[in-house]
């Protein structure tokens, strides 16, 4: 009994050994035991968390009904109507095009100048050269220089994200320059020329990739009309319509105000958008006077003379009106829609800037169509509070209307008609007047003086126009005259659906 007391009290409880140093054991052994149960409850603390919060961010994801309650407040009385007006409509996910992979040649930079629609052309040109040279396309940097002084940047008209991902496929767009040679183009250190004018994509194989590998950064400082119309390879001229009507959206600001203006004017019933170019700017560079006071003519003539690079000053107005390169009258307007059985209950929206001579030469016009409106008419001013002095920016609004016209009537050939022409072309070959002003002034002055009826007048008008609204036809080529050609962006057929009229054609051929 004595020695198994004794074998107790030397185990001691659970087996242990106690007593001396035994004690201290037990009791580090214990800690150890409690501190490992406090990290495996932690880590279950910590694990679960995560799991519920993770649980509640995808059901967040799922809609609004979903939603906890501390997160997205429920409304107080939940029903059938309350649960439709929570769900959240599924947003089909954005497939980008995969990135093009090749051997980067170096990086281009361009200055585009000219309006709005001078630069657009442009910047599908430029891409197109990018691409094709193999080089990194810096984002472009627009006109802030020009007649209308308009600060704003790429990013301020384009969606630009959407510009560089759209075309990924095609070439490498970045925002600026890589550190390093950022550095160098602020310290003076790049290579800057015009390109000639009206180049084969060849010229830039030829002359401009060789600068490009040798200099790394090339900036080319204008870029209007720097590509010809014509002769180029296939996908080239595909790629220009890409740009033009694919990856050359405006800001999500532009277009949502561009289709406030229309849903306004559907609301009214059908509309025609008048590009009334008759604007002071126009007539100065033009010198073109007809209908306008001595004083009107010579405040015209000094604001010539006060740009250098408006590099004709010593203009005859009637011989220029005469050969059809002066941008219509209101006057001359009003009597070519009357003539062309245009209605005139139908809302005209004017797509221009101020008018010049005001109220006064737009008295015959609102005669004829009292409907005519504007954007000043349609909006709040704080609808176009942060467009003002951003002409550029209200020229894309006026632009997304005329897209959307049921008639789309340009007074002048100028780039915002060439190219709003074609991109109707590109949507289905809308209906747009191109008016032959040559004939019109000669057929308006006969009218004028007596010489012809307004039935005949009128019969005159509708049959010189009767295959000009824009209907399907190849662009005319000129060779060794590139100016006096067809414009490739007014009539891109390489890029157009067939019409049933050309495939009626072709099968008869």
């Amino acid at each position: 009994m004595c020695r198994i007391e004794g074998q107790k009290s030397k185990l001691g409880v659970m087996g242990f050994k106690t007593g001396g140093l035994g004690d201290s054991r037990v009791e580090k052994l214990k800690t150890s035991m409690m501190s490992r149960s406090r990290m495996k409850l932690w880590m279950i603390r910590a694990t679960t968390s995560i799991l519920l919060w993770t649980c509640v961010v995808q059901l967040m994801t799922l809609g609004e009904t979903w939603g906890p309650r501390v997160l997205k407040g429920w409304p107080s009385c939940f029903s059938q109507e309350s649960a439709a007006s929570f769900v959240v409509p599924e947003v089909p996910t954005r497939v980008l095009p995969p990135k093009r992979v090749y051997k980067n040649n170096g990086y281009l930079m361009v200055s585009c100048n000219g309006g709005l629609n001078q630069m657009r052309s442009a910047i599908c040109d430029m891409v197109a050269i990018a691409r094709y040279l193999n080089v990194t396309l810096i984002v472009p940097e627009l006109d802030k220089t020009s007649f209308w002084a308009d600060p704003s940047e790429f990013q301020d008209i384009f969606d630009v994200d959407h510009f560089i991902k759209s075309l990924r496929d095609e070439v490498r767009i970045l925002r600026e320059l890589p550190p390093r040679l950022k550095r160098r183009v602020e310290l003076g250190m790049i290579y800057t020329m015009p390109p000639v004018s009206w180049s084969d994509i060849s010229y830039y194989h030829n002359q401009i990739l060789p600068l490009i590998r040798k200099y790394k950064v090339v900036h080319l400082n204008r870029t209007d009309a720097r590509l010809a119309n014509n002769g180029q390879p296939m996908e080239i001229q595909k790629l220009r319509c890409r740009v033009n009507f694919g990856a050359l959206k405006f800001t999500p600001q532009i277009e949502e105000l561009g289709r406030k203006v229309i849903r306004l004017l559907r609301q009214k019933g059908p509309f025609m958008v008048l590009h009334l170019r008759y604007e002071m700017d126009m007539l100065a560079f033009s010198g073109c006077s007809q209908g306008c006071n001595k004083d009107e003519v010579d405040e015209l003539t000094r604001m010539r003379y006060a740009y250098p690079w408006w590099k004709e000053k010593i203009i005859n107005s009637d011989l220029k009106r005469r050969d059809g390169l002066c941008p219509l009258t209101p006057e001359e307007t009003a009597l070519t829609l009357r003539a062309l059985d245009i209605d005139s209950s139908i809302q005209v929206y004017i797509a221009a800037g101020e008018i010049y001579g005001g109220r006064r030469r737009m008295a015959s016009l609102s005669a004829a169509y009292p409907n005519l409106v504007r954007k000043e008419t349609l909006l709040e001013p704080s609808d176009l509070m942060f467009f003002q002095n951003h002409s550029s920016q209200m020229a894309a609004l006026d632009y997304l209307v005329s897209l959307e016209s049921n008639i789309f009537v340009p007074t002048y050939d100028g780039n915002m008609a060439k190219v709003v022409e074609g991109h109707r072309r590109y949507l289905g070959y809308k209906k747009t007047i191109l008016l032959d002003r040559k004939l019109l002034v000669d057929l308006i002055d006969q009218h004028t003086a007596g010489s012809l009826t307004w039935d005949e007048f009128s019969n005159a008008v509708k049959e010189a126009h009767a295959e000009r609204m824009g209907n399907p036809t190849k662009r005319l080529v000129i060779p060794d005259r590139p100016k006096e050609e067809d414009y490739f962006y007014s009539n891109p057929w390489e890029c157009l659906e067939p019409s049933n009229e050309d495939e009626t054609l072709s099968s008869s051929i």
